[in-house]
């Protein structure tokens, strides 16, 4: 591993190249401390700018007419003030896109009062931001300005001169390529832009698209020329607010040091959460100041370039992990750059900080049969659903699209052409469409009519964040929702229509139609505050409404803002190596710190590896996926061999000395080293000092506690923006199980508290299990007696003749003390009921007779014996046709893990499925409230709705 490099021998960034962060993401604002704190790290990094220009803080962009209290003035002021003192040029963006009449002097006199006042607190640069809006004048404005561009470029010169030109910047609505109509040299936007603009103003630009995988030299050559000036890259290649499942941890990457001669500066958007951008920031700042003049060190071997190279994929899928060793101080490579990162960002997580709030992470909704309104939710920026299906589904599985920041994307690497080391392979897509989602063409999708979410107000405290209630707008079918710290009562909200006839949006476009911008709403009244934890975003649930009936959006998981139960995490300072997860009642939580277990650097470099960047997945990451791909596709070669199959001992044991089989186990102990290294990984971070940095990461690194086709070609395609494939490393993983329908099995509710109790997952052994089992169906169904006469009961009652059944799928879950639930499958549901018609039934009305008076029984043990009595189950053969497997699971009622029971299912109905099985059912008596709300829990319908019946029948298909 190469060596640090030192700061002294690299060479220093030109004073006319802007380098540092914009705050542009949706979502949930960073707060007063820790933009304290990003001031310190830019000028410990040598970069110099800082843009604040967080999305939904509701003056920067909602609100942006109203001036800021003396409250907000004195936190503004400190944060200015702040910046200089770290030498940071401070940025104040403001975005009146939403609904600014261009042409009306009193708009425009609103935002030189907005920027006037900002002024006062010392401020001496600024922005205007038009992004993310609907390109369409007004009528007001259509009879004063020939153009858009003209509206926009008339605003920003008469700010920048009544500011009396001072640094400013402005961010197009046309800011990439893609978005360039009807290219980047034909656009008359750009044109008009690049002509009018005044030249001392910088224009922002994101690349090839919102989240751009590789930034070529010609492509910035290209748009340079039409708008008359060098843009500042507004770089996305770390957001992540476009997906919430994911987190870019990954070096600064696909941009060759030639480009810093070619632009005026750098501001990178990245991750919302502010912890998880220590590499990406860290990356940048070493990327900024190497190879200054754009020139190649032609004393080096020609076969190193002084362009970023990305890591091409070695034979066994993994990739380059060597720095080469010749690179001198002022050649970037993102793995030198990577170690380097991580080296400094360890320290971080041994920092004693505290955490204020639950973990609340979003979540994909199950759909729903019936149009469901948006409530109010921390991300304004869902304005599009699209529906994504499988090759095998039988039905399309909705995914809501949120908007991300102003701008994103990822990248390729650039030879010393400025022309892609690794062109696309488009064909490798076709392959792709078999297993991964795909979006479909846009008339397929009905558009959301956009609603105001709660807004945020980051000035209003050091450590928090004030989320302000939601507009009401008179639409027809209000719902009211209410919010626990708003006295004047509940607040309503319009329905989400569907709007038949138009175009739909892109993903990244964010409420662009004025109509939807607050200015538009009437203004609900309400005196009070929430705190929004600096955990996570806030709660509520937003679910958008598809045109087919069904529903599909991001859920937040519904916790108070301010909830009685808030978790509060103190730092570990003074508490000699131990800490406490304290609740509102003030009683301990369950994680205790052990000094042994610090990170290491293995640690944060696997962490980096498994959450890398949009485009690419780190080495340990991709090495876990290619050799997982490869046990699930070699896995014949063990399963013929093996005593299961019917092998005698002795075929058995020969089939077992197969180098084939041998190699087969050979790598699956490599990849459970892996995973135990993970775990490791996990348990660790859980017990970081820091507590703020793990609320902020706890949530990806929990929901990767699991393990497509196309998985290598999703990452090696530039034709697509990254949230056309969702989810990252855990996705694809979860790809690689054959259970195509089941996408809401991988939906699981973050814990509250950060804890780091794991599970086991694996087949059941019949002979040494089938107690547990027994003993975990008795816990459930627990009887009203205290010496229970018939201890076997609810076993004979609930798991019927399953354990004896043949093609038995069987799985149970364990924690490090015992087993904690079962899943009992059989393929053959025909055989099953014939077996418990002839068999079972009579041997159990032996068992148990109708005797009154012989025992104490409860009338639910009544009930039970008398269903042995009384069976008289017909399943239709339609279902027994589409749904031909049977399953019954279960799991002790101590288990608060609700992705427990989730993740054992997953398990089962993969292995249901690659024994040919597509479809289970279970059958329920239509009393039984436990079992029906379980299985619902689980994605089970009605498959025969109705049906009057005693039973209720419920299934899946997968």
């Amino acid at each position: 591993m190469a060596e640090k490099a030192s700061d002294d021998n690299i060479t220093t960034r030109s004073s006319n190249f802007a380098c540092g962060v914009v705050e542009g993401f949706y979502g949930r604002p960073w707060t007063t401390e820790q933009r304290k704190d990003l001031f310190q790290k830019l000028k410990k990094w040598g970069m110099d700018s800082y843009v604040y220009a967080p999305k939904d803080d509701y003056k920067h962009r909602a609100y942006w007419r109203e001036l800021y209290t003396v409250e907000e003035a004195e936190h503004l002021t400190g944060l200015i003030t702040a910046a200089k003192e770290s030498g940071i040029t401070f940025y104040y963006a403001l975005s009146p896109g939403l609904d600014i009449t261009y042409s009306s002097a009193k708009e425009v006199s609103a935002i030189k009062r907005k920027l006037d006042q900002v002024s006062q607190f010392g401020c001496s640069a600024f922005a205007l931001l038009f992004d993310d809006i609907e390109p369409e004048m007004s009528s007001a404005d259509k009879e004063v300005f020939q153009s858009f561009a003209h509206a926009q470029v008339s605003v920003s010169n008469e700010v920048y001169q009544h500011l009396n030109q001072p640094r400013f910047m402005v961010c197009p609505t046309e800011y990439c390529a893609a978005r360039a109509v009807p290219n980047v040299s034909s656009s008359e936007y750009l044109n008009t832009l690049g002509s009018k603009l005044l030249p001392e103003i910088d224009i922002m630009w994101t690349g090839p698209k919102v989240v751009s995988r590789i930034m070529t030299l010609e492509s910035i050559e290209e748009i340079t020329e039409v708008m008359r000036r060098p843009p500042v890259l507004w770089d996305n290649l770390h957001a992540n607010d476009y997906d919430q499942k994911r987190v870019f941890l990954g070096p600064y990457s696909w941009r060759s040091p030639q480009l810093i001669a070619k632009l005026r500066g750098v501001m990178t958007n990245p991750n919302c959460e502010y912890g998880a951008n220590f590499v990406g920031i860290h990356t940048l700042a070493q990327w900024s100041r190497c190879n200054v003049d754009g020139k190649r060190d032609l004393s080096l071997n020609d076969s190193v370039s002084a362009d970023i190279k990305l890591e091409t994929e070695t034979e066994d899928g993994g990739t380059g992990e060597d720095i080469p060793s010749n690179l001198t101080p002022n050649m970037y490579h993102p793995r030198r750059a990577l170690h380097n990162a991580v080296n400094d960002w360890l320290l971080e997580f041994s920092r004693p900080k505290q955490a204020w709030g639950p973990i609340m992470k979003p979540q994909p909704v199950i759909p729903v049969p019936i149009p469901v309104p948006i409530l109010p939710s921390i991300n304004t920026c869902m304005s599009l659903t699209t529906t994504t299906t499988t090759a095998s589904s039988s039905s399309p599985i909705p995914q809501t699209v949120s908007s991300s920041s102003s701008h994103s994307y990822p990248a390729l690497s650039t030879g010393v052409d400025g022309l892609p080391s690794n062109p696309p392979n488009t064909t490798q897509l076709e392959a792709l469409a078999e297993v991964c989602s795909t979006v479909p063409n846009a008339t397929e999708n009905l558009p959301i009519t956009p609603i105001t979410a709660p807004v945020m107000n980051s000035l209003a405290s050091e450590s928090k964040i004030v989320a302000l209630p939601p507009m009401a707008t008179p639409l027809p079918l209000p719902l009211t929702v209410s919010l626990s710290s708003v006295p004047s009562g509940p607040i309503a909200l319009p329905l989400p229509l569907p709007m038949s006839g138009t175009s739909t949006c892109e993903p990244m476009d964010c409420n662009p139609t004025p109509n939807g911008s607050p200015a538009h709403l009437a203004k609900t009244a309400a005196s009070s505050t929430e705190d929004i934890p600096m955990a996570e975003n806030g709660s509520g649930n937003s679910v958008a409404a598809l045109g087919n009936g069904s529903s599909s959006a991001m859920q937040i998981d519904s916790t108070d803002f301010c909830s009685s139960n808030m978790v509060v995490e103190p730092s570990l300072e003074g508490e000699s190596g131990r800490a406490e997860e304290v609740d509102g009642s003030g009683s301990k939580g369950l994680n205790q710190v052990a000094e042994k277990q610090s990170m290491t650097y293995e640690d944060v470099a696997l962490l980096c590896d498994l959450f890398y960047l949009p485009f690419e997945h780190g080495s340990g990451g991709t090495q876990i996926l290619h050799d997982f791909n490869w046990l699930k596709t070699h896995a014949h070669v063990v399963c013929r061999n093996h005593p299961i199959n019917g092998c005698s001992p002795d075929v058995s044991e020969e089939g077992m000395k197969n180098p084939e089989v041998q190699e087969w186990y050979d790598r699956a102990k490599k990849l459970d080293d892996m995973t135990k290294a993970v775990n490791q990984l996990f348990t660790k971070l859980t017990n970081c000092p820091n507590r703020e940095l793990l609320h902020e990461i706890y949530p990806y690194i929990w929901d990767f506690r699991w393990f497509s086709k196309g998985w290598k070609e999703t990452f090696m395609s530039g034709e697509h923006e990254p949230w056309v494939f969702r989810g990252g490393l855990i996705a694809d993983l979860q790809r690689l199980l054959p259970v195509d329908s089941g996408t809401d099995l991988f939906v699981y509710k973050i814990p509250e508290v950060p804890s780091n109790k794991m599970y086991d997952i694996r087949p059941a052994n019949i002979l040494t299990d089938q107690h547990h089992i027994r003993s975990i169906c008795q816990s459930i169904y627990t009887s009203t007696c205290d010496l229970d006469p018939m201890p076997d009961l609810n076993a004979d009652r609930f798991l019927g003749c399953l354990v004896d059944t043949e093609q038995l799928v069987c799985m149970v879950i364990e924690d490090e003390i015992e087993v904690v639930g079962y899943t009992l499958a059989t393929l053959n549901a025909k055989q099953f009921y014939s077996r418990m018609k002839t068999d079972f039934i009579p041997s159990m009305q032996t068992k148990y007779p109708i005797q009154e008076g012989q025992y104490n029984l409860s009338s639910v043990q009544q009930e039970r014996i008398g269903w042995f009595h009384s069976y008289d189950l017909e399943v239709p053969e339609q279902i027994l046709s589409s749904h031909p497997g049977f399953i019954n699971c279960g799991i002790l009622p101590s288990v608060q893990d609700p992705s427990a029971l989730k993740r054992l299912v997953v398990c089962t109905l993969a292995a249901m499925r690659a024994n040919g099985c597509f479809g289970v059912h279970t059958a329920l008596l239509s009393s039984d409230q436990i079992s029906l709300e379980l299985y619902g829990r689980l994605g089970f319908v009605d498959l025969n709705p109705g049906n009057s019946g005693s039973h209720t029948i419920l299934g899946r298909s997968f």
